[in-house]
This record gives structure tokens, sequence and C-alpha cells, in this order.
């Protein structure tokens, strides 16, 4: 197969990595699931031009100044197209036929009435890799529901495992349906690039929020799958591993993992409570499980006698997992954090100096930063459409028609 051709513009400034540089990638999505995938793929240093409606100022979660989608739109070009025009149809379908990728999370038959669905895209460039993520799947009973990620978080069980017990459902504090479809559509497309590789053909990737949720129950699933059990509510406690939980202590709370009977023997060492280790009670893992109020109200008595910072000390010298329990300005006071380098510092067009959320992922020789900000809308709209071949004239026709 020959090899693809670059995307990379000439006098451009150096892309966010060398790892993908030369993929040309289409942004076609809004709010969080799609621009959380399209993030990776601008991140590790493809050329992303998102596609934005002329009249989009702000997007769907906030204004182009808030934090969501300056933390989601970086490194990125912008170019302002109404595809619902003929001359803005035009022009992306010109811009699709050599791209590498396209991404979109429309409700599924939207992308049908524009004309840029898959099949129609695909006709034109055969080796194009169209990633799609909805709510609910391209197909099926429930396709065709709007999808958010709090609804996804119900459906999908989630909810029904987070909280207290007998305090009803509860959602986790982040928007995790939509950040884990984004991510597992990355993944998609990264494996669909490699695929494409070997055969020269592109395909069609797709995901939603309810797969995602679904996927992430992980253990929770398999313990219903193959043993019928129905998991339910443990509040801060482990499901299966006793004493895991949240622990108060002199001034504060504080989390200890404890896990199999080495480091259970570990920690009622350190607890000062060897007792624990031949208590009918507490001597197996499910017997702990059993009793587990009673062994917790029994450590929170000894935790809350010193301050977290000590107890800390004391159970990793044993060789017991533990940890703070911070809010988010102590996660990034956290000098763990600082060194991992997880807050990058950027200059907004509309905020000025700044930071944003580094990748969490290190790479020896094709490091990922952020190398430009959010862009402005259409700010890149000249400059691509001249790559495309357009001029001058053209480019000011079409800006006077609406059409960018």
């Amino acid at each position: 197969m020959a090899e693809p051709a670059s995307h990379q513009t000439a006098g451009a400034a150096a892309p966010a990595s060398e790892a993908l540089a030369g993929l040309r990638v289409l942004d076609l999505t809004r709010v969080r699931s799609g621009p959380t995938c399209v993030r990776q793929l601008a991140d590790w240093g493809a050329d992303v031009v998102k596609i934005e409606a002329p009249e989009d100022a702000a997007q769907f979660g906030g204004p182009r100044s808030g934090p969501d989608f300056q933390n989601l739109h970086r490194n990125k070009r912008s170019l302002t197209l109404d595809l619902k025009s003929k001359e803005g149809l035009r022009a992306f379908r010109r811009l699709a036929e050599t791209a590498d990728v396209v991404v979109e999370n429309f409700r599924p038959g939207v992308k049908k009435r524009l004309g840029i669905d898959y099949d129609t895209l695909a006709a034109a460039n055969p080796g194009l890799i169209y990633a799609s993520i909805s709510g609910f799947g391209q197909d099926g009973p429930l396709a065709d529901r709007p999808g958010f990620d709090q609804i996804a978080q119900g459906m999908g069980g989630l909810m029904s495992i987070t909280g207290k017990p007998g305090e009803g459902p509860m959602r986790v504090g982040i928007p995790v349906a939509d950040l884990c479809a984004g991510l597992f559509a990355a993944q998609g497309i990264m494996i669909a690039l490699l695929e494409r590789a070997k055969s020269g053909k592109g395909q069609w990737v797709q995901t939603s929020l309810l797969q995602a949720q679904v996927f992430m129950l992980d253990f929770q699933a398999a313990r219903f799958l193959m043993d019928g059990e129905v998991p339910k509510q443990a509040g801060n406690n482990h499901p299966t591993s006793i004493p895991t939980g949240v622990f108060r202590t002199a001034d504060g709370h504080m989390n200890i993992a404890v896990t199999g009977n080495v480091i259970w023997r570990k920690f009622a060492e350190a607890m000062g409570r060897p007792d624990w280790l031949t208590d009918d009670r507490y001597e197996t893992a499910p017997l702990r499980s059993e009793n587990r109020d009673a062994l917790g109200a029994e450590i929170e008595a000894i935790t809350e006698t010193r301050a977290t910072a000590e107890w800390i000390d004391t159970l990793i010298a044993a060789g017991v997992p533990a940890g703070e329990i911070n809010d988010i300005g102590q996660v990034f006071a956290d000098p763990q954090v600082r060194h991992l380098g997880l807050a990058q510092p950027v200059v907004s067009h509309e905020r000025g100096a700044t930071e944003l959320v580094g990748q969490p992922i290190h790479m020896s020789r094709t490091p990922s930063r952020i190398a430009s900000p959010p862009p402005m809308a259409g700010q890149h709209s000249a400059e691509i459409l001249a790559e495309l071949g357009y001029g001058a004239g053209e480019i000011a026709a079409m800006k006077a028609s609406g059409a960018t």
C-alpha cells in the first residue's frame, strides 16, 4: 500500500506531537464525548480541522471562553462552513476526499440528511476512517433517543451501584459515559488506522454513551453475567475487598485499601490490633465482608486518634496502601501531580495566560504538548480553503454568501 499523503501544512507551527503528524481529521463534534475523542488525536499531532457553523460563536455546554471549551478544543484549526448551503457542503466534501478521519456525534439520522454520512463520503474516499459517537447506537429501538451523560449513567447501571445503601441512585461526579465513549472512539480510530495500513481500506467506527457505560461496569458486569449476582450500592466501601474504604481521622478523612490476606496481616499489625487476625469475625475475607460494619467501626475508632498525614506515613511504611482525599485544588498542588506535568501552560485568545489539563500518557520519543490554544471561530477558514485550491475571490464570495 502506498503511504498516505501528509497533511502537514507548509509553514505551519510545529504540531503538538510527531506521533500523528501528517494525519488530517475533520471534527464535526460538539458538547463532550466527540471533542474528547478528537482531543486525543489533536494532542498527538494530527492536523484537526474543527468544522463550525458561521454563526456558532458559542458551543453547547458553554461559551468559547469557558473552561470546558478551552480544555476540549486546543491544538485545532477552525473552519466555518454552513453545511446546509451548497457551497459549504461542497467545500466539506472536498476536504473529506483527502482526509484520513471524520469524527461526528450527531444523532444518527442527522448526517444522512446533511449528506455527510459514511457511505456518501467513503464513495469518494475509500480509505476514510469515519467515527460516530451517539447516545445509544446507530440503530436499534433506542437509536433516535437524544444522548446525555447522566441518562447513560442511569441506563447503564452505574447509578445503581454508586452512593450509600438505602439513599437511592447517585451519579458520579464526572461525565464518565461521555468521556469513556470519546476515549473508546479514539481507540477505535487508531485500530482502524492500523488496519488500514494493511488493507488500504477505511471503515465506519461506532460507539455510544450506553456501550461505553456498560463496558465500564467491568467486574460488576462480570459478576452478573457469570454468577447472576446483581451488585448493590456499597458507598465508600469496596464491594469485594474488605476493609477498603474511607475512614475518619483526627483532621479529616483518608482512604485505606486492604486487599488480600498478606496486606490484612500488615494492616492489623500497623493498627496495633494483632488480635483481629484471630478474631472469629475477621479471620477470612468472606467473614470480613459479612462483618464489615463492625470492623469499620473498630478501625475508625483508632484512625480518629491521629491526623491523616501521620496515618498515611504509618500505613505506607507497613506496606498498606493509603492516601489522602483531596479536593481539586489540593490535587493540582500535590507534588506528584506537579512532577507529572498534568497542568500545562497555554496563552488563550479569550483568557490570556492560563493552564489546561495535559495528556496522561508519557511517550519517550514523541511526547504531546499544548501547541496552540483553542482557535477562534473561523480563524483558519481562509487558510484551509486556500489549501483546497480556492482562490481569494472564491473565498470572499463564500464569506459574503454566509457559506463560510
